[in-house]
């Protein structure tokens, strides 16, 4: 009896403590196995990057504020990082994933990631940001949940579906980068995948027979479902429509919008958008799901069309006949744009915090610097067929800038990014936008190109608050959103146009501003955004993390790689001391007390 009392008295307390030792901030643990599989989503057998042997990878669930670890076995042939697009990595561009950052994870090693999730909430994805790999997969749904104090500004919805779409080709990876370094196109994608299946039969002569579809089940009855889609594809923008619903637009990477009808909406390529769809329906047949190409010539583009089902519960029947129509804007290159700029950031609503997200009053704030970043179509450059921005294609060096710094490498990169477009010929260069800590930068983003761009910044959350058609001057700021535009890590640049971003810099490290083109990307459409802190604190940027990799001038400081001193292992091993050390206090309180 006595001792009975004891296990319960000792268990109480146990959970007492560890709730007060982990109640601010919890972990949450994932382990990541990267290989390839053979798959056939548009019914040609290929290789495909997965994850614990799905493709797509799992869904990271998290909360606000919670320590995400997640231990990455890279068993490709090839080096990898994983990039957490939108993550902010408050503190800690060390976690980010690309090469700016991190020395890439070696064939057949491991390496753990470490970040806390500060202060965001929303719908995010991951991908490997390495040699062309997010062409062949490698990406899943990163979601971060409100703390159960924050309201969210709508009522809970009755289920919560992850819909990844993305345009695709049947070539592996390697032979689309091997394309590109031979200075040719990617010409036009193969297909549409959603959730990596290929398109549901609706039509005989553009679908083949025996591919695996989507399905996404729900309850009829005014039933309400929060749908996270993602556009994770390469170079396309796809039109998402359901049929006979509408798409009610509540958050878009991290931000709570202000809630609006849209039959179909533009996702551009790495956008995130969370939709509520009321299930109001008479369930007389299956509902296509729709993902189209945008912004090509459609009529010859129609095999590039991804279709899923939404099927109810009480469904009496297939899904048959046309798709629902894509935007019937030939004619109008205003509607997308205008659609764009309908999309405004919720003032009221509290995001991860109590307080409104309208509270930081953006368009207050004097701006700082200011810097036009102009792309134009791919220039050849010393014979390569290359990418840029500002007429700088960006190289990257053997030696990561944020380790450079750590260790005062010198010549690893140049401090000297122009605030305006180069007037000389183009040029290859390791050149980064030198940053002023708790500045406020104006960012104008000019497309000289022919086609649709989206490009993302890492480390931030910006405030799109303009775009238009033509070039843009000093006095297009006129025509600025100063009050609720919305903030997000990723905004379309459409061709012949610009949109202006403001940047708060007030997270230190080194952030990386690229297209999110897959293909332009790759030949070098990027450059860093390096953000110091004069007075060296651990309060502004974490330590470097202790199982850092090294490459490139540091390389003689890596040690062969130990799978068992994982940064993961270290965690469990911690916290298992931490229970004995517990369980050996307890067990002295409990003699005592006697």
């Amino acid at each position: 009896m006595a001792l009975s009392r004891f296990w319960g008295w000792f268990l109480i307390h146990i959970a007492l403590f560890l709730s007060l030792c982990y109640a601010e901030d919890p972990f949450v643990f994932y382990d990541f196995e990267v290989t390839y599989i053979t798959a056939s989503p548009l019914g040609v057998p290929q290789q495909v990057i997965a994850i614990n042997n799905k493709f797509p990878g799992p869904t990271i669930n998290s909360t606000t504020n919670n320590n995400v670890v997640i231990n990455v076995r890279n068993k490709l042939d090839e080096s990898l990082l994983m990039h957490w697009s939108g993550i902010q990595q408050r503190r800690s561009s060390w976690q980010d994933g690309v090469l700016g950052t991190n020395c890439p994870i070696p064939p057949k090693w491991n390496w753990t990631y470490q970040f806390q999730v500060k202060d965001q909430v929303g719908s995010f994805f991951y991908f490997p940001s390495l040699h062309f790999q997010r062409a062949a997969g490698g990406f899943g749904s990163f979601i971060i949940n409100n703390r159960p104090i924050i309201p969210i500004p709508f009522d809970t919805p009755d289920g919560d579906i992850v819909i990844l779409i993305g345009d695709w080709y049947t070539r592996n990876h390697t032979a689309l980068r091997k394309a590109l370094d031979a200075g040719k196109g990617l010409g036009m994608p193969d297909g549409v995948l959603i959730n990596g299946k290929g398109p549901y039969r609706y039509n005989d002569t553009l679908v083949p027979d025996g591919i695996e579809y989507e399905t996404i089940n729900v309850h009829p009855g005014g039933k309400t479902y929060r749908l996270r889609v993602h556009n994770v594809g390469i170079s396309t923008s796809l039109n998402f429509r359901i049929q006979s619903h509408n798409l009610l637009l509540a958050e878009s990477e991290g931000s709570y919008t202000v809630q609006q009808n849209y039959t179909s909406l533009d996702i551009h390529v790495g956008q995130s958008y969370s939709f509520l769809l009321t299930t109001d329906q008479n369930a007389s047949s299956d509902y296509y799901i729709v993902a189209s190409a945008r912004f090509v010539n459609e009529s010859q583009w129609k095999r590039v069309t991804g279709v899923a089902i939404l099927r109810y519960s009480n469904s009496k029947g297939k899904a048959s006949g046309p798709l629902p129509d894509p935007p019937q804007d030939d004619f109008d290159k205003t509607f997308s744009m205008n659609q764009a700029r309908s999309i405004r950031w919720n003032v009221s609503a509290s995001g991860a915090r109590p307080n409104p997200q309208g509270s930081f009053r953006y368009g207050s704030i004097n701006v700082t610097e200011v810097y036009v970043l102009r792309n134009k179509p791919p220039e050849t450059i010393d014979g390569k067929r290359r990418a840029t921005l500002s007429g700088i294609s960006f190289v990257n060096p053997a030696t990561p800038i944020r380790l450079a710094d750590q260790y005062k490498i010198k010549g690893v990169y140049k401090l000297d990014f122009p605030n305006k477009p180069l007037t000389g010929p183009p040029k290859m260069e390791t050149s980064v936008i030198n940053g002023t800590y708790r500045g406020f930068m104006e960012v104008i983003l000019q497309n000289n190109d022919t086609k649709m761009h989206t490009y993302h910044m890492s480390g931030y959350a910006f405030f799109v608050v303009g775009m238009d058609y033509g070039e843009w001057s000093e006095n297009s700021r006129g025509t600025y959103n100063k009050w609720d535009g919305i903030a997000r890590s990723t905004t379309q640049v459409y061709p012949g146009a610009w949109t202006a971003i403001l940047i708060s810099l007030d997270n230190v490290g080194v952030w990386n501003l690229r297209t999110e083109n897959l293909d332009s990307w790759y030949l070098g459409q990027e450059t860093y955004v390096r953000v110091v802190n004069p007075e060296a604190t651990n309060k502004t940027e974490l330590p470097m993390p202790d199982n850092a990799l090294f490459c490139g001038a540091l390389s003689k400081l890596q040690k062969p790689q130990d799978v068992s001193s994982s940064l993961a292992t270290s965690i469990i091993e911690g916290r298992s001391k931490l229970f004995f050390t517990v369980l050996m206090i307890a067990s002295t309180l409990f003699l005592v007390s006697r």
